[in-house]
């Protein structure tokens, strides 16, 4: 449902329906009544999807009017769960209506964790999975908890960033880790198991026995992003870049940005590491 919709006898049961799932506000108004024009408008600027917007046009709508005794203009009612809950009666400004809804409203936070999960639950593409991401490290921001870390750990599980994961799934406290907690880190073991490939530690070895040479480092760091462990091959390739930024006749660098590039422009960890070679430029 839209969230803001004009209320009439065809669409009244859709809308107590939607109650059932989130805060509907009622706002009876009338073209004749300018104050109940100037409160319906501060609603739908306050709106932005936290709520539903029912706006009831008293002039045509008057079988409603009478079905909620509406008896004068404005008058804003909250409904939830099928019942209302809550209103006011007569002209409002933006401090009144906030601090009527606040009550009734849930936290910013809990949006955006509601909206990622949703998100997360109709397999994503993978700026869908940027667009979730970004909502719960909001979140996270706002109200740290292990509802949050779950979900990050999922959307990082999805988009193959497993160590973002994994640290992740090392913050839920034990009273977190129920049994999505449990599937999140059979996932994650199984990811990590499929990322240690022959070739990798192969090459591992090699690098260990020879950690200059870049020829083995680069190799060894493609190899890592090729198993999605893009945050070890970008270290990798930085530390060097680090101490010498033409390292290899620039080969070095020139694997580090195809490696950014690859990862895309609205990855968080693609970010991080292109503003470290930033800093390293200028």
């Amino acid at each position: 449902m839209e969230t803001i919709v004009n209320l009439t006898k065809e669409n009244i049961q859709d809308v107590v329906n939607a109650s059932m799932e989130k805060v509907v506000v009622l706002a009876f108004w009338a073209q004749q009544q300018p104050e109940s024009l100037s409160v319906t408008a501060l609603l739908e600027q306050m709106c932005q999807g936290r709520y539903i917007l029912a706006k009831v046009n008293c002039e045509t709508e008057m079988e409603i009017v009478s079905y909620f005794r509406i008896q004068s203009l404005p008058t804003i009612m909250v409904l939830s769960k099928g019942q209302p809950v809550d209103g006011v009666v007569g002209p409002q400004d933006a401090a009144s209506l906030t601090a009527m809804l606040e009550k009734h409203l849930p936290a910013a936070w809990e949006l955006k964790l509601n909206e990622a999960r949703q998100i997360l639950a109709e397999q994503p593409d993978a700026q869908a999975l940027t667009n979730a991401i970004s909502l719960l490290i909001e979140a996270q921001q706002e109200k740290p908890g292990d509802d949050i870390s779950l979900a990050l750990a999922d959307a990082y599980l999805q988009n193959h960033d497993l160590v973002a994961a994994k640290a992740q799934l090392e913050s839920v406290g034990l009273a977190g880790q129920d049994s999505f907690y449990q599937n999140l880190m059979a996932k994650l073991q199984l990811a990590e198991e499929a990322a240690d490939t022959p070739e990798i530690r192969d090459l591992q070895q090699k690098f260990e026995a020879q950690p200059e040479n870049l020829q083995v480092r680069q190799a060894l760091a493609k190899a890592l992003h090729q198993a999605r462990r893009d945050e070890e091959a970008l270290e990798l390739l930085f530390e060097v870049l680090q101490k010498d930024l033409s390292a290899g006749n620039g080969e070095v660098k020139q694997a580090f940005l195809d490696i950014l590039t690859a990862i895309g422009q609205g990855n968080a960890l693609a970010n991080q590491y292109r503003r470290k070679l930033y800093s390293l430029l200028y």
